[in-house]
């Protein structure tokens, strides 16, 4: 699966997860939200306002990015203390192959952002500036698929069930962050592990 090619529309569903927890993580904004990391990059009374000033054609789509930058930022910090943290793959950290394809539709993205913004490419569940509604962000992220985990040092470690299908992992991983905590869980399979 290293050097496959990946379907624009599961780099698309990845994207728009790892978007909307980004935005879910958010600590100084007012109210707070999960406050796992500490921005307020998104919302208009915060960096937003800083965003669409700087770049008023594509504000939507640097506040985003820079809000997932920082969620891969912690969760980088989180991964390396783990043994191996090459061979775990997260929400955030896909390996190479796959992160870079996630970073090349991102970019595709901001170049077509004149006319079109994240809402409408993106199957975000999340309305910018909107007010964090705790319930249904839980409710986004619940799934009926039976996800295994085991609370490990660092994070919470799903059982692999052996798919490739990224964007079923992705959606597993986010499931996997519920229960919401107080820091960031870090949901991760190891690969190799079935």
């Amino acid at each position: 699966m290293t050097s496959e090619r990946i379907s624009a529309s599961t780099l698309d569903a990845i994207l728009a997860l790892q978007m909307t927890i980004a935005w879910a993580g958010e600590g100084l904004c007012e109210p707070k939200r999960l406050d796992w990391w500490r921005t307020d990059v998104v919302d208009a009374a915060g960096g937003g306002d800083l965003f669409k000033r700087l770049l008023p054609k594509t504000y939507q789509w640097a506040a985003l990015e820079a809000v997932r930058s920082a969620a891969i930022q912690t969760d980088r910090r989180e991964r390396i203390k783990l043994a191996k943290p090459d061979a775990l793959r997260t929400l955030f950290f896909w390996g190479a192959n796959v992160d870079e394809q996630l970073i090349d539709r991102l970019v595709e993205h901001k170049r077509n952002a004149v006319s079109q913004m994240p809402s409408a490419v993106l199957p975000l569940s999340i309305e910018l500036g909107a007010s964090f509604d705790r319930a249904a962000f839980e409710a986004l992220l619940s799934i009926s698929d039976r996800i295994e985990t085991k609370i490990v040092p660092g994070g919470r470690l799903l059982v692999d069930d052996g798919t490739e299908d990224l964007d079923i992992k992705a959606k597993k991983l986010a499931a996997a962050l519920l229960p919401l905590a107080d820091n960031y869980p870090m949901p991760m399979y190891r690969i190799g592990e079935h």
